[in-house]
């Protein structure tokens, strides 16, 4: 086993219930510079780079669930949507319950007069984030990756049965209990890992890929060596190579990083 890749969703993988990242971790990137470390999100390219800003530079970013790719600050992989596919989006999600829509855009993401859950739950995923009056307005002046829809009294799952037709383009992945979110087809953290690994020649046995929940299938499925966390969702776990013997909040992903990387080093030592 090479590994010249590991990419790492963020909620429910590397970082812990209290959505703290493990203390190990930037030590850990700091000393294996001869692996690229992707961070595979959901989240705002803006709130990753300010979660790990010491680091930046280091690091990869997915954005999105992959609908950005950036690395030093640079794009440099985007799947934007048709504006339409957003507007027919805008239009399904006003009539959902429990149902707010958040535009997410290369520049921003906007939402409509939050209230103060709504505004809470947004801020934590999207650091740069703009409230207007109209989302359709917004949409005419910004590269649109994706439209996050957010649930109250955690109605998404449930509520998945609304976004069934919501357009041949378009794919729609479960991605928490408060969380649906909306992209194009082509759209997936396995599209933007296999965007990476194609710019720098690494082979699919070559990538490690941690995850936990529906929205992180593609992301196992684009490398070799794929985890679930312990924690992960039931699906997950039958689609992974592998599941880690302790969670999220005992620091799962550290542990099988360094288990792995001690022995790939022996490995090495005795070829």
């Amino acid at each position: 086993m090479n590994i010249k890749l590991v990419a790492l969703d963020m909620d429910g993988t590397l970082l812990n219930s209290k959505k703290e990242k493990p203390a190990e971790f930037i030590p850990w990137v700091e000393k294996h510079p001869e692996i690229k470390v992707v961070i595979a999100s959901g989240r705002q390219y803006y709130t990753l780079e300010k979660d790990f800003m010491e680091i930046r530079d280091k690091l990869t970013f997915i954005a999105e669930n992959g609908g950005l790719v950036f690395e030093k600050g640079e794009v440099i992989f985007k799947d934007e949507m048709d504006k339409q596919d957003v507007l027919n989006c805008i239009d399904l999600i006003e009539k959902v319950p429990y149902a707010t829509a958040v535009v997410c855009g290369a520049k921003s993401a906007y939402v409509t007069e939050p209230d103060e859950e709504i505004r809470y739950n947004v801020e934590m995923y999207y650091e740069r984030n703009t409230i207007v009056k109209d989302l359709r307005e917004a949409v005419k002046n910004d590269a649109i990756v994706k439209v996050a829809v957010y649930f109250k009294k955690e109605k998404a799952e449930e509520s998945m049965k609304y976004f069934e037709n919501v357009g041949k383009n378009l794919n729609t992945v479960l991605s928490g209990a408060s969380w649906i979110d909306i992209a194009n087809k082509t759209e997936g953290k396995g599209n933007a890992v296999k965007a990476i690994c194609e710019k720098y020649s690494i082979a699919h046995e070559e990538a490690m890929a941690f995850g936990d929940y529906l929205n992180d299938m593609s992301l196992l499925e684009s490398c070799g060596e794929s985890y679930c966390m312990k924690n992960g969702h039931p699906t997950l776990k039958s689609l992974a190579k592998y599941v880690t013997e302790k969670t999220n909040d005992e620091n799962g992903v550290m542990e099988v990083l360094t288990v792995s990387y001690t022995h790939l080093r022996a490995h090495e030592t005795r070829h």
